[in-house]
């Protein structure tokens, strides 16, 4: 494909998504109809639609509501050759009329990027940094690797990426920590990964683990465990017994083999059975929420969220709480966690939390941001008293 053909590609993703199709929908949809496009080609129509999810509303404001409108304001906004991209040669977009030749280019304020109802939280969080918190939210989230360290060291993950053409580069504070620089799209294949040397997971969640205190032995409960990224982690630090449990057990698919390629050992726990295997040390939440510290990575999922859809979230992560605290053994830990800036998520919910149950007290308390780390990322621990 031509990078022009490109764009109109990612003009017919959008205009399904405008429709109410899912993104990860309506790409899977296009390419399967596109036979002709390779990896790269692929590759690019992803990335322009997701950079027009980005920055949705200064894309609107330098074209239209449109699918071509929105591409026509990416272009824009990117400071691209507009003519040598909507040249209707072949299978680009068609050239531009005289209407949408003239933009008012003083409309393209980041604000016009999130939901205007969400300014007000991220400004009690961001304060005076708000402009650039919303900058962060136009780019693209690096790709940060774990290195796991019972497989082997960090300098020695680095070296064996960079054999396979990935460029990679440490935190100086996380020491997990592996920034991808090149050759990122090349990760699953390489032997590091598929031998558990490295797991993909963001910077902001390793420093969260890596500041917690976990026990050496007894027990450790992660109730809303995912994908099972976050108990990897944990089994990977200490020699507790890591169970790992979802509402949603499919979620969890994946992590037997993940374990196994890490050297761990994570066993499995459906709901009915928590209570009978506990109580536990410690018990992770890391809970629904709005994921709003992830918004450059996922950031469809700004253009979802609405108040009333907030209001439930944080309903939600109350009975979470309170479920999770009935299994945590006296003089355990409650570690919980959102990928939220919103104070309703983070510290408010944790207040609530100590205002309903006594005998709980707070302990360390931790939030990022995209301008800290790499996605937005809050931790607060909360230890149950012994009587």
């Amino acid at each position: 494909m031509q990078p022009a053909a490109r764009y109109s590609a990612a003009i017919e993703v959008l205009e399904a998504w405008l429709s109410g199709t899912p993104v990860e929908q309506a790409l899977t949809r296009w390419a399967r109809g596109a036979r002709y496009a390779g990896s790269k080609d692929r590759a690019s129509v992803r990335d322009h639609v997701y950079d027009v999810l980005r920055q949705k509303g200064v894309c609107e404001a330098l074209g239209d509501a449109t699918g071509r409108g929105l591409i026509l304001g990416l272009v824009r906004a990117q400071g691209a050759d507009i003519d040598a991209i909507f040249s209707g040669i072949g299978h680009a977009p068609e050239p531009l009329s005289e209407a949408e030749r003239h933009a008012d280019q003083s409309a393209a304020d980041p604000a016009l990027n999130v939901p205007d109802w969400t300014l007000p939280l991220l400004q009690a969080r961001a304060g005076d940094a708000l402009p650039d918190l919303l900058q962060t939210f136009t780019q693209r989230a690096p790709l940060w690797l774990r290195v796991n360290l019972r497989r082997g060291t960090r300098e020695a993950a680095q070296e064996a990426l960079g054999g396979e053409g990935l460029t990679c580069r440490p935190h100086p504070d996380v020491p997990t920590a592996l920034e991808v620089t090149e050759g990122a799209r090349r990760l699953r294949q390489t032997m590091a990964y598929m031998n558990g040397l490295v797991e993909p997971q963001d910077l902001s969640v390793q420093a969260a683990v890596g500041r917690v205190d976990w026990p050496e032995s007894g027990a450790v409960l992660d109730y809303c465990a995912g994908g099972g990224g976050k108990a990897l982690a944990i089994a990977d630090r200490c020699d507790a017994t890591i169970f790992a449990h979802d509402a949603l057990p499919q979620r969890m698919a994946d992590l037997a083999p993940r374990a196994e390629r890490a050297g761990v050992r994570i066993m499995s726990i459906e709901t009915g059975d928590i209570s009978t295997r506990g109580p536990f040390d410690l018990v992770v939440t890391d809970v629904p929420c709005s994921g709003s510290g992830t918004w450059r990575r996922d950031p469809e999922a700004k253009w979802r969220l609405t108040p009333e859809a907030l209001e439930s979230l944080i309903e939600t992560q109350a009975q979470i709480l309170d479920e999770a605290a009935k299994v945590v053994a006296e003089g355990g830990r409650l570690i919980y966690m959102t990928c939220s800036l919103f104070d309703a998520e983070n510290e408010a919910q944790v207040a609530a939390f100590l205002a309903r149950n006594k005998g709980w007290r707070a302990g360390p308390a931790h939030g990022d941001t995209p301008l800290t780390a790499s996605d937005g990322f809050f931790t607060a621990e909360l230890v149950r008293d012994i009587p």
